[in-house]
C-alpha cells in the first residue's frame, strides 16, 4: 500500500553530496543515495545542484489512497499527492495486465479529473514488481470467443480503445511511468501520453504477431510515426527493447533513473500552476545522464539494414531483403520473423503502412474492425494457448508466407465489414502527436534542420557542431539529444569541403 514519502538531503562534505530517499513502509525502510561523479558534464552538475536546491527546501507532503472494503486487493489504485491524481496499477502476480474491469475503473477517474480544477497532473504507474503493464488479459478473451461469445469478447477492446484515445486527448497533463515490462495493452496506456518515462527497468515490446494477432492499441498509429522503418521492424518482429533504447527509439519521451521517481513524484506534486512545459522541465532535472549511458543497440549499422529490409511494401520482399543480410542482426530478425503467424505478418504491414497516413481515431476504429476477424479466425486462439497454456509451438494455419494470398487478406480483412463499430468518447483527433516537441528530435527533425527546411534555419548550410548545437538549444539541453542528433548525421549526411568550411548533404 501506499505511504507517505520524505525527502531528506545529507551532506558529509562540502564537496559531496548525497540524495536520500527514505520510504517508510511497515516492512521497514528504502533507502536511495545518488552521488555526484567526478566526471559529470556542466550541464549534468547544474541539473544536480537544481535538483538538490529544491529538496533541501522546507515542505508538506500529504497523500491519500482509495482501497478496497474488507480489505480486497483493488486492481486499481487512486491516489491524491496534492494536485497530482495518480492511477496506480495493481494486479502484480498478473504483470499488472489489464482485464476489462480496470479499463472499466479508469476510464470514469479520468474523465472526472479531466473537468477538475483541483486535480492539475494525472500519473499513471504501477504498484511495483517487474511489470508495469505486461499487456491485456488475451486469454479470457480468446476463450470468449471460442465459446462463441463474441459480443463479450469484442467488449474489452472496445472500452480499452476509448481508454486509450481518450488518454491521447487529454488537455490535462499526464505522465506515464513505464518502470518495468511495457507491452500491449500497457502500451496503450502510456505510448500517446505526452510525458512518457522509461527507467533501466522498463522493458517494451509489441509482440502481438508472435500470438497470431496484430499490434494493436493505435500500434498502426505510433508505429509508422517512429524514425525510417524503425516502427514497422518493431510491429513484425516484436523486437523487445530495454531501458534506454525504449528513449533513443522515440516510446519514451524521458529517461529517468528509477531511484529518482520518488524525488519526482514529489517534484510534480508541488508545482502550483503545472503547465507542460513545466513539467517537462521537472522531469528533465530528474533524467539520467545520457553520455553515461549505452548508447542505441538499434542505431548506426542496424539502424541502415532496417531501413534497407523493412521499406518494402509486401513481406515477402522484405524477408528476401532480410534473408541478404549476412550479419548476427540479420541472421535474429530472420528467426524472429519465421516464428510468428504468416496471417499477422501480411495484416500488420498493411495496417501499418495504412495508418501511417490516418489520424489516431481513425487508426482505433480501423484496428477494432480488425480484431473482429482476429476472434473468428485460426491463429489468434491458436497463438495465446500455445504461448500461455501448452508452452508448444504454434501451429499457424497458413503455416507458409506464400500461402497467404494479399488479395485475400485486403477481401476478408480489410474490405469485408464487420458487425460493430467503434464509437469514441472524445471528437478530439489528430495526424501527428501535438507535444512532440518533448521528445527526441526525430530523424526528419534532423533532415529539414540539414536541407534548410526549418523556418530558423537561415540560407547557409551548417556544419556538424552546428546541427547539433542547433538542436541542443531548440530542446533546452535535453539528455540524449546530442547521442541521437550524430547518430542520425551518420548515417544521413556527407560532409562537404567548401575552402575552409564544413557543410551537410542529406543522402536520400
Amino acid at each position: 500500500m501506499f505511504r507517505r514519502v520524505s525527502l531528506q538531503l545529507q551532506r558529509s562534505t562540502p564537496s559531496a553530496t548525497r540524495l536520500t530517499v527514505i520510504r517508510t513502509a511497515t516492512t521497514g525502510t528504502r533507502n536511495i543515495t545518488m552521488t555526484p561523479l567526478r566526471n559529470r558534464t556542466t550541464v549534468a552538475n547544474q541539473r544536480l545542484s537544481t535538483m538538490n536546491n529544491w529538496l533541501a527546501q522546507p515542505r508538506n507532503q500529504m497523500s491519500t489512497a482509495t482501497v478496497g472494503a474488507g480489505g480486497v486487493q483493488e486492481e486499481i489504485l487512486t491516489v491524491k499527492n496534492v494536485g497530482v491524481r495518480e492511477i496506480v496499477l495493481n494486479r502484480p502476480k498478473k504483470l499488472n495486465a489489464l482485464n476489462l474491469n480496470m479499463v472499466e475503473l479508469m476510464t470514469p477517474e479520468l474523465q472526472a479529473w479531466e473537468k477538475s480544477d483541483l486535480a492539475k497532473i494525472i500519473l499513471l504507474k504501477s504498484c511495483g514488481g517487474k511489470g508495469f503493464c505486461a499487456g491485456g488479459d488475451v486469454k479470457t478473451v480468446v476463450d470468449l470467443a471460442a465459446e462463441g461469445k463474441f459480443d463479450e469478447a469484442i467488449k474489452f477492446f472496445e472500452i480499452e480503445y476509448k481508454l486509450d484515445h481518450l488518454i491521447g486527448n487529454l488537455e490535462k497533463p499526464y505522465v506515464a511511468i513505464m518502470d518495468g515490462i511495457t507491452m500491449g495493452g500497457g502500451v496503450g496506456l502510456s505510448v500517446h501520453a505526452p510525458f512518457r518515462i522509461a527507467t533501466e527497468k522498463t522493458l517494451f515490446a509489441m509482440p502481438e504477431t508472435g500470438i497470431g494477432f496484430l499490434p494493436d492499441v493505435a500500434g498502426s498509429f505510433f508505429l509508422p510515426r517512429l524514425d525510417g522503418q524503425l516502427g514497422i521492424y518493431l510491429g513484425l518482429t516484436g523486437k523487445r527493447l530495454k531501458a534506454s533504447d525504449v528513449f533513443y527509439a522515440g516510446v519514451a519521451t524521458h529517461y529517468v533513473p528509477s531511484s529518482r521517481l520518488p524525488a519526482l513524484e514529489a517534484r510534480l506534486s508541488e508545482i502550483d500552476n503545472p503547465t507542460h512545459d513545466i513539467i517537462n522541465t521537472a522531469i528533465e532535472e530528474f533524467s539520467a545522464e545520457m553520455d553515461q549511458e549505452a548508447n542505441f543497440s538499434l542505431g548506426g549499422d542496424i539502424r541502415a539494414a532496417i531501413d534497407r529490409c523493412f521499406k518494402f511494401d509486401t513481406v515477402e520482399e522484405i524477408f528476401a531483403a532480410v534473408e541478404k543480410e549476412d550479419s548476427e542482426w540479420g541472421k535474429e530478425t530472420m528467426k524472429l520473423l519465421k516464428a510468428v503467424s504468416p496471417t499477422s505478418l501480411k495484416i500488420t504491414l498493411q495496417q501499418l503502412r495504412t495508418g501511417a497516413t490516418l489520424t489516431l481515431g481513425q487508426c482505433f476504429k480501423m484496428e477494432y474492425h480488425l480484431v473482429q476477424k482476429f476472434l473468428r479466425g485460426h491463429d489468434f486462439g491458436e497463438g495465446v494457448n500455445s504461448t500461455l497454456v501448452t508452452r508448444t509451438k504454434p501451429n499457424w494455419k497458413p503455416s507458409a508466407i506464400t500461402d497467404v494470398k494479399a488479395d485475400n487478406i485486403k477481401e476478408e480483412y480489410f474490405d469485408s465489414p464487420s458487425p460493430e463499430r467503434l464509437e469514441l468518447l472524445t471528437s478530439k483527433d489528430y495526424k501527428q502527436y501535438p507535444h512532440r516537441k518533448y521528445m527526441l528530435p526525430s530523424e526528419d527533425d534532423v533532415k529539414r534542420v540539414v536541407t534548410g527546411e526549418a523556418a530558423d534555419v537561415g540560407n547557409y548550410a551548417l556544419s556538424r557542431d552546428e546541427v547539433v548545437n542547433y538542436f541542443l538549444r531548440d530542446r533546452n539541453g535535453k539528455q540524449g539529444v546530442k547521442n541521437k542528433v550524430l547518430d542520425v548525421l551518420d548515417r544521413k549526411t556527407q560532409t562537404i569541403e567548401n575552402d575552409e568550411t564544413k557543410s551537410l548533404k542529406w543522402i536520400y
